[in-house]
């Protein structure tokens, strides 16, 4: 009977369960429907959802608390759960497939355009060689003998063809960077001019020496070279819309972060906004600061501290008038608690002892374990080659004398997220390699980096959304504003074009320096 009771309490639990999960799951439909509902192909545009990609990003706590450490190393690890107030629904997942399908169009049509390209570039070349091989081949008997001029246009068009080749392979054949969401206008209209040029000789080579059979050998091999030399002349031109034109300097981007605020400037020629997008990307991995969400951490608590502790009560009744002096005193309570800015500055204050103090700390410790391998070297020397410790078994011997004061002085500045234990031992085995000093070993770990001094799993971001006004295509002009947006930040860039600046000369006549020094001989007493 008992069993009976708590079958039917568990089926009566999880009947409960399941109505007000299926009443979720209706209010969730509700509330993704209602916007839909009064513009539903402006919400279908302004809504964007993105895969997440392979490598965990940054900021991912959920896939920095699943890494296996040591557990001494992460002794305050904190796991950060909530509840989700967001349901899917049947219209989501099928958006997100049709995202999915989306994606692997775009990786297709940049191997289509890959396969375009290298189908004319074989094209290109193998049209001057067919050039040659046909009257040979079709209407050898009738040709006129090739002389000494002849048999010179074959060596200068092999060499031609040759630095074609390689003038071809250092400039297209290269590995991309990036995937750019449009195509490269200039490489475009290259690769339309080039077919339109081989088609033209093509056609005249068709009607005027294929149809008459024509026996002037010399003149057909001659034709095949000016094919060669145009084909030279249109990779100059490549070189200076591609290459050349960007070169000088006309624009000046500000690049800001949007989290914290960090910007930096950087000077561009005329370049489209997609490229002008990957130039700032490849900057700002080298330049910026890595991305620490940790650190806006303790600014956001601050401010929720402040708005929770003002309080407002009724303390005049619900019926009655004196609402002017409700007022007054919750003015009162504000003018008092506007006093926060010397808590902050306290608060700031206390943060930069205790890092000072555990900077002082974590700089002897690691001066005594770096004086001890020195210690250990000298002692090693007089052993056998055969007992000699490697850089990782030293590295290991050392680091648990200063892991507990660099494990105090990265969780002070909020850094513990970006550097494991392993990786510490790494860094550590490197500078005893190379004969490092203690400060070349703490130079990581004292102030942060550029986002690229730190491993990929913890910073690096696949996808980057470009958001322009104007075409991606379209030329940088002054007071463009385009954005960069990642999962977890975006970069702000305000184009400014660089001043037209007016240089005058001003002549200085050299005798204009000349002056004439009269001394008197009497000198008063």
């Amino acid at each position: 009977m008992s069993a009976a009771m708590d079958t039917e309490s568990t089926y009566s639990g999880y009947s409960h369960y399941s109505g007000h999960s299926k009443k979720a799951h209706r209010q969730g439909r509700d509330r993704h429907k209602s916007p839909r509902s009064k513009d539903g192909s402006r919400s279908e545009k302004s809504v964007t959802i993105q895969t997440p990609p392979a490598e965990p990003l940054l900021g991912n706590d959920a896939s920095r608390a699943e890494e296996g450490q040591d557990d001494n190393w992460g002794e305050t690890t904190t796991a950060i759960t909530g509840t989700s107030e967001h349901s899917i629904s049947q219209e989501d997942i099928a958006r997100i497939s049709k995202d999915l399908e989306d994606s692997v169009g775009l990786d297709c049509k940049r191997y289509l355009g890959l396969t375009v390209a290298a189908v004319l570039g074989l094209l290109v070349f193998l049209t001057p060689i067919a050039f040659i091989l046909l009257p040979q081949i079709l209407w050898r008997d009738d040709l006129e003998p090739c002389g000494t001029v002849c048999e010179g246009l074959f060596i200068s068009m092999a060499f031609k063809l040759l630095i074609l080749l390689i003038g071809t392979w250092a400039l297209f054949f290269r590995q991309p960077k990036a995937d750019i969401p449009r195509v490269f206008v200039f490489r475009a209209l290259l690769l339309v001019l080039i077919f339109l040029f081989v088609f033209s000789y093509w056609l005249f080579y068709g009607v005027r020496i294929l149809d008459s059979k024509d026996t002037n050998y010399q003149g057909i091999v001659q034709y095949a070279v000016s094919l060669v030399d145009a084909l030279l002349f249109i990779h100059y031109l490549a070189i200076v819309l591609l290459e050349l034109r960007q070169l000088q300097p006309m624009f000046t981007v500000k690049v800001v972060r949007s989290t914290d605020g960090e910007s930096r400037y950087y000077s561009l020629g005329h370049l489209s906004i997609q490229r002008a997008a990957l130039v700032v990307l490849e900057n700002y991995y080298k330049d910026f600061t890595v991305y620490n969400p940790a650190l806006l951490t303790a600014s956001k608590s601050r401010a929720a501290k402040h708005m929770a502790g003002l309080k407002v009560y009724n303390v005049d009744g619900p019926g009655n008038n004196a609402s002017g002096q409700s007022r007054a005193m919750i003015a009162a309570a504000a003018r008092r608690r506007d006093s926060s800015h010397n808590e902050l500055y306290y608060e700031e204050a206390d943060h930069e002892r205790r890092v000072k103090k555990r900077r002082a700390r974590l700089v002897v410790a690691v001066e005594e374990a770096f004086t001890h391998i020195k210690r250990l070297q000298a002692e090693e020397q007089q052993k056998a080659p055969g007992e000699m410790m490697d850089p990782r078994e030293a590295a290991q011997a050392i680091f648990p004398s200063m892991a507990r004061a660099l494990q105090k002085y990265l969780r002070t500045t909020r850094q513990q997220q970006y550097h494991s234990m392993e990786s510490i031992l790494q860094h550590l085995s490197f500078c005893i390699t190379n004969n490092m000093t203690p400060k070349a070993f703490l130079e990581r770990y004292l102030n942060p980096g550029p986002t690229l001094q730190y491993d990929r799993d913890r910073w690096f971001s696949k996808q980057w959304t470009l958001v322009s006004e104007e075409a991606v295509t379209s030329g940088l002009q002054d007071g463009i504003v385009f954005v960069l947006k990642c999962l977890d930040f975006s970069l702000v860039v305000n184009v400014k074009k660089i001043p037209f600046i007016k240089l005058s000369e001003e002549f200085i006549d050299p005798k204009s320096h000349k002056f004439v020094l009269r001394l008197q001989s009497e000198t008063s007493v």
